[in-house]
């Protein structure tokens, strides 16, 4: 098969310039993110008194939209997905992370001698690469 949905076609989309800057661009949004993920959750415990696990909840939604809003604008421009199915489908996107997080962190916590710092940065990585993929080339459509 060939044309532009065959694997080959795929993977040249995928490994092309267009697809690196959109990577290059996500990884500092992704950053960025991460960094108000981590700011809510800090000033609802110690500054409201919240729960930990609601925090932390509330701090990767607000920090997703922000992705979210900047991956319309910036990361994946061009995109005619709706609005509100584009939000939805990032969401899911995130929740596939989350899972492929926690597993892949678990699994090499129990059968490696892998350090907890370097296996979560490792996991990261995968979970950052398998998220971006599926929106370049499912949500947004760029790839």
């Amino acid at each position: 098969m060939s044309g532009p949905t065959s694997g080959t076609a795929l993977w040249q989309r995928v490994l092309s310039r267009k697809a690196a800057m959109m990577l290059v661009r996500n990884t500092v949004v992704s950053t960025g993110v991460f960094l108000i993920s981590l700011g809510v959750l800090w000033a609802l415990v110690e500054k409201a008194g919240m729960d930990e696990v609601i925090a932390a909840a509330i701090g990767f939604l607000a920090a997703n939209t922000v992705h979210y809003a900047l991956g319309r604008s910036w990361i994946f421009r061009g995109t005619d997905r709706h609005i509100a199915t584009g939000y939805l489908y990032f969401l899911i996107s995130g929740g596939m992370g989350l899972a492929i997080t926690v597993a892949l962190y678990w699994a090499l916590l129990r059968f490696t001698a892998i350090d907890y710092i370097i296996a979560r940065i490792l996991v990261s990585i995968v979970a950052g690469l398998a998220m971006f993929l599926f929106n370049a080339i499912i949500n947004f459509r760029r790839l």
